[in-house]
Parts: C-alpha cells; structure tokens; sequence
C-alpha cells in the first residue's frame, strides 16, 4: 500500500493513501475499518483504472482525535473535504458498511460531487438491517485482549469458506493491527451507524448507483441490502453467493470489476 498523507481539514488531518492513475475514486470504511482493510488485492485491481485515495474516518490511525457525539453529517463533511484537498470536484464514491451510509449521506447533500455511487454490505435505515454477527463486533470494541478482538471481528466479517483458507486470519491480524484503532471510537462509530436512516430521502437520490452485498455476510442482513436497492432509482443489485461482510477481501477482483464496470461503463 502507498505511503500515508494527510490532508488538513476545518476539524484536523485526515490520513489517507492515494494509489493508482484515472479518473477520480473514494473509498469511504466502515467501523473500525481503516486503508490497509480493504486490502492490497482490491486496492491494485482498482488502481489499474481508477485515481484510488482511501482515507481513515476521525479517530483512526493518524488521523485527529475523534470528540464524542460526532455524527454520518460529521463523517460525510470528512469525505468531502478530503475530496476538496484533493482537488476533486467530483468523485466515483465507494462506501462500505459504515462507509455506505456515510456515501448515501455525502451523495443526499451533495450529489454534484457524487459521479457514481457504490453502495457495499450497507443498509437504508435500522429496521431488520442486523446479522447476529454484529453483536460480535462491539464485544471486540470492548475486548482487553488484541487476540481476542481480532478473532471476534474475523468471525463477524467474512465467511466461514473464506474463514478456513490458510493464512486468511493472520492476514486480517497483520492488516487490521497495523492502524491505531481506539475502542471507544469504534463504539461511538456504531452509535452514529445505527442512528442512520435515509430510507424516506433515497428516492430523491439522483446518482448511478450501485448494491452489492454477500449473501452469507453476518453484520448487516443480506435482505437489508435488497430493501436499499429498490429505494435508490434505478439502482443495481450484485448479490455475492456463499459471500460474507467483507466481500471485497473475499473476492477483491470480481468486486473491483463490478465497481469498475459501474463507474465506467
């Protein structure tokens, strides 16, 4: 992965790598996601066509220090100012989890700024959007052990067929532990997530976009990703069979290719 940058903004740096030549792509994480996530596979494939910058939300790594309360408005208005130190007026926007409603706030206030959206293992609004898995993911937030976290969130993130590939979990350890990721930020990260409810605001949504989840994934249900299909406009669904909440570390080519196909045709 490329080396981090950071980029001054009103409330304090965000870091972020940048990766890659064309047009303009954003990668927006999720709880207690940062740039090394999405994984080095993912990131190259993208990079072939894409000008790829994955940023880490407030709170993550080298970014500033997260204050209590923050909110998806706080988190999108982070995206766009990334956007505005880069020079972008407009992006490809790709969010995952957290990040999906972070893009789905950033293209509602802004969909000038919003070429193509792509929408990952995300939800429209809280009702029936949890997999039991998620409940894995703020024990891990409060776990005193580094080993026993990651165990929690590797189970709650990918499948059970990714899960038993060799080498699969200490690659999650290696990438996820590579970034100061605060327990307390991720338990207000999931405050802010599970507030998130744009369901009745999707239908104004007027921007390319694109659904994928994993059929399997255990955070957020397979069926709420469905329900957020049909309420964006003309919205494309991918369903990955037998594919967990991490799709893109599952399946880092297929995945680029979709986004790919989407953003450019």
């Amino acid at each position: 992965m490329a080396d981090v940058n950071l980029a001054p903004t009103p409330d304090g740096d965000l870091a972020y790598v940048r990766r890659g030549t064309g047009a303009p792509l954003l990668l927006v994480m999720g709880v207690a996601g940062h740039h090394l996530m999405w994984s080095e596979p993912f990131v190259a494939a993208l990079g072939e066509r894409f000008d790829v910058v994955a940023f880490d939300n407030r709170g993550i790594g080298q970014s500033f220090r997260a204050e209590p309360g923050f909110t998806l408005d706080h988190l999108a208005g982070d995206a766009a100012a990334v956007m505005d130190h880069l020079g972008w007026d407009s992006a490809h926007v790709v969010g995952i989890s957290m990040g999906g409603a972070i893009a789905q706030v950033l293209a509602l206030a802004h969909p000038e700024r919003v070429r193509t959206l792509t929408l990952g293992c995300t939800w429209p609004d809280p009702q029936d959007a949890w997999a039991p898995g998620v409940m894995k993911l703020a024990e891990a937030a409060g776990a005193g052990d580094a080993l026993v976290a990651a165990k929690l969130m590797f189970e709650a993130n990918v499948s059970p067929t990714a899960a038993a590939v060799v080498g699969a979990f200490e690659q999650f350890c290696a990438d996820a532990g590579a970034v100061k990721v605060p327990g307390p930020v991720i338990m207000e990260q999931m405050r802010a997530a599970t507030a998130h409810d744009a369901a009745a605001r999707l239908s104004s949504l007027d921007v390319p976009t694109l659904v994928v989840h994993g059929t399997v994934d255990d955070v957020v249900s397979v069926e709420a990703g469905k329900r957020l299909a049909a309420l964006v406009p003309g919205a494309q669904l991918e369903l990955l069979e037998g594919v967990g909440h991490l799709f893109f570390r599952e399946q880092p080519i297929l995945s680029a290719e979709l986004i790919t196909a989407h953003a450019l045709g």
